[in-house]
């Protein structure tokens, strides 16, 4: 799933406990590369029902463990921990100047043309202030990209599988995207209309793919982790 490791150093050891319900894909001294799953929380939220979250989870096994980004909470798979505030300072900068490779694959309502060639949404993103935390293309909103293309399709259920890399990071922004493109993710509680909300048990977006420089040394790394859908 992951670059293979290059010493025992970058595997979990023995003796550290795996945080429950999370599978460590990739472990050294400075940094955690982890598969969330869909329906936990990436970080804290409001409210003492809450406070159960993938980073709390994590720092009660390995203290040094920060939050560099997230997830949606129906998102499932690929998130990385910063071990310590100088790495965290490093991978943050990565990601605000889009020096990290993120890959999805989604499940999508209506049949699209299987195409190897990638295809581009340009539609700026705002809060919709009235239904928060829902978001909503909007003229003044951020400016958002989001590449795409379909891998496969299936006639009998009427559905695509997309690949998708988001280029900007907005909240909820690969979501909203399908959505405007006139095709909603299946499962989709906030932005798919109900009869395609209840064609999944949970939403169906998986970050599957992961590249990045090491903090430390500089060395690419990647890693593979695929949906379970």
């Amino acid at each position: 799933m992951a670059q293979q490791p290059s010493s025992l150093a970058d595997l979990p050891h023995p003796d550290t406990q795996v945080p429950p319900g999370i599978a460590i894909i990739y472990q050294d001294d400075g940094l955690l590369v982890l598969n969330k799953p869909s329906g936990l929380l990436s970080v804290p939220g409001r409210g003492e029902d809450k406070q159960d979250c993938l980073s709390s989870r994590v720092q009660a096994q390995f203290a040094d463990a920060l939050v560099v980004h997230r997830l949606d909470m129906a998102t499932s798979g690929l998130l990385v921990m910063a071990r310590g505030p100088d790495v965290q300072r490093a991978l943050s900068t990565a990601f605000e100047q889009r020096l990290v490779a993120k890959r999805y694959v989604a499940v999508v309502a209506g049949l699209l043309p299987v195409d190897a060639d990638w295809q581009c949404i340009d539609l700026p993103i705002l809060v919709d202030w009235p239904r928060r935390p829902l978001r909503t293309i909007h003229a003044q909103g951020q400016a958002s990209q989001t590449r795409w293309r379909c891998v496969a399709h299936d006639a009998q259920s009427h559905t695509s599988r997309l690949e998708l890399e988001p280029l900007t990071g907005r909240s909820h922004q690969l979501r909203v995207h399908l959505q405007a493109l006139g095709h909603p993710i299946l499962g989709d509680a906030l932005y798919a209309p109900p009869a395609l909300q209840t064609l999944a048990p949970r939403l169906l977006l998986h970050a599957c793919a992961l590249g990045l420089a090491h903090p430390h040394s500089g060395v690419p790394l990647h890693w593979d982790c695929p949906a379970d859908f």
